[in-house]
């Protein structure tokens, strides 16, 4: 048994990667009821995405801009479902260096930037899933636990 850590961070959102937000979206709210939050195209240009809250658990839905993109060789590659889950991380890089140091592959890290932190933990270290791992709203969808436990 591995030994215990403790809490890399808490549940932001989960982005799920569809063809149309707009055919999507008729499941997301017509048949689970979940409520719309807002709509933005992602700062790369390559994607848009819309986030949905479902009685406190936010959903993230991708749908690719571009057709060379990322999200659109994901859909290629996969078909449409669950992309990436999202941990609100505090401290990131302080997490990021402790994950390496423990050997998991960090990929895609945005650390310097004091509006937009973020990395993922590769799916090859983290049993298939695709974690993002932030400390800055965005792309975090919902406001850092630590600054609302402070209020």
């Amino acid at each position: 048994m591995a030994e215990d850590s403790p809490p890399l961070g808490r549940l932001d959102h989960v982005g799920i990667a569809v063809r149309s937000i707009e055919q999507a979206r008729t499941f997301f709210e017509g048949i689970l009821g979940a409520k719309f939050v807002f709509e933005r195209v992602e700062r790369s240009g390559t994607f848009r995405f819309m986030v949905f809250d479902l009685q406190g658990f936010t959903i993230e839905l991708l749908e690719p801009i571009a057709p060379d993109g990322f999200l659109a060789k994901f859909l290629e590659k996969r078909g449409e479902g669950v992309h990436h889950i999202t941990l609100q991380t505090p401290d990131l890089k302080e997490k990021v260096s402790f994950l390496e140091g423990k050997g998991v592959r960090v990929v895609d890290k945005h650390l310097d930037e004091s509006d937009f932190r973020d990395a993922f933990i590769s799916p090859k270290s983290a049993c298939g899933v695709l974690f993002q791992l932030s400390d800055t709203k965005p792309p975090l969808d919902t406001e850092p636990y630590w600054e609302r436990d402070e209020e």
